[in-house]
């Protein structure tokens, strides 16, 4: 089933989480290594891949989203509470926004910073600002204000979707699994 319906996430759905799911772990493992390395050219191939890959996850939200706007979305369980329903809501919102907000002000640094840069050494990306150091160091800040905030909101959905299923036992995460987990 590629397409969504009532009861489940469809294959193509299902394919755009598991892989943007994966893809941010690395981003997040990428970034913190990144700030950690010494000064050295593997502190700037950890950059280079994590800038790289905040592109590609913001391409393949930009058709995860419109593949969501034209697919239905399966509907909550039905003995699920209106203040659940709305924080599962506002947390996908939450997320959605974030995974945009992350790569742009990362791009603003980028640009600010004055350094050039190709995704994947392919696309040049173009700068979206002029060159300025203090605000470089502003949206460096900013970023990292949005990364605490995007890991708490990811832990709250981690979190939501393990007590759906162990705690509540619904069908909240098995119809985000991939087919062959589920049977």
């Amino acid at each position: 089933m590629l397409r969504n319906n009532a009861t489940s996430w469809g294959a193509v759905a299902k394919s755009f989480h598991w892989i943007m799911a994966a893809l941010i772990l690395a981003q997040i493992t990428l970034g913190l290594m990144a700030v950690a390395w010494r000064l050295s050219p593997t502190k700037i191939q950890l950059f280079f891949w994590h800038k790289s890959l905040g592109m590609l996850i913001l391409a393949l939200l930009a058709l995860r989203l419109l593949w969501r706007l034209a697919n239905a979305t399966p509907l909550l369980p039905a003995d699920m509470p209106r203040w659940e329903r709305s924080a599962a809501h506002a947390s996908h919102v939450l997320l959605y926004v974030l995974l945009i907000l992350l790569p742009l002000t990362g791009w603003v640094i980028n640009s600010a910073a004055n350094i050039p840069f190709r995704i994947f050494r392919v696309i040049p990306l173009p700068a979206i600002v002029e060159p300025d150091k203090p605000l470089a160091e502003l949206f460096a800040r900013v970023h990292l204000s949005l990364i605490v905030v995007f890991a708490l909101i990811l832990t709250v959905h981690i979190a939501a979707a393990l007590r759906h299923h162990f705690v509540k036992r619904t069908t909240v995460l098995v119809r985000m699994l991939p087919e062959r987990w589920t049977t």
